[in-house]
């Protein structure tokens, strides 16, 4: 992966650290919705976005908590996880809002917005000052019924392995 790259993620993570320190038993994390090739913001998929600015204003991110960031490759979610004994846990709100953001994908293809290629959610975090690591959950069609049960599902099994100090040998999975 490019370094330079991975340093712009580093200081964007730094940057959402820094607007509100985690707390003790919190970890940041990534939640990015990539296309797979070509784009997905705002210019070529105005009618998806009108519906994650839906998604958006039913949350509030004033305590520090998230932090929704705009990417020419598709939206990103910098989020706090609670780390607890019993594993961790993830705002009902947020897996909510990266369904929404996968339909509205799919919702906006039906309605015009191109192109159509399919969306891979991923999850990333510096895991030290060296180390960046990446899991693909699931790979997204347009076409695609998104169960949000499985997204949940699929999600919290990435982050619990994003968390642990193993490198992952996870795949996508459709």
């Amino acid at each position: 992966m490019d370094g330079e790259w991975q340093e712009t993620f580093r200081n964007r993570m730094r940057g959402f650290e820094a607007r509100r320190a985690p707390k003790p038993g919190e970890a940041a994390v990534s939640i990015k919705v990539r296309v797979t090739s070509g784009c997905f913001h705002r210019e070529h998929s105005p009618r998806a976005y009108e519906l994650i600015d839906r998604g958006l204003a039913r949350l509030s991110g004033s305590d520090g908590s998230f932090a929704f960031e705009e990417h020419e490759s598709g939206p990103e979610i910098l989020v706090y996880l609670a780390l607890t004994t019993a594993g961790l846990s993830l705002a009902k709100s947020i897996i909510d809002l990266i369904a929404a953001i996968i339909k509205a994908r799919s919702e906006g293809i039906k309605k015009g917005d191109s192109p159509s290629d399919p969306v891979e959610l991923i999850v990333r975090r510096v895991h030290n000052a060296q180390e960046f690591r990446e899991e693909t959950v699931l790979r997204v069609g347009h076409k695609d019924a998104v169960d949000e049960a499985k997204v949940e599902r699929e999600l919290k099994d990435a982050l619990r392995k994003l968390l642990k100090d193993e490198p992952s040998t996870r795949t996508p999975r459709k």
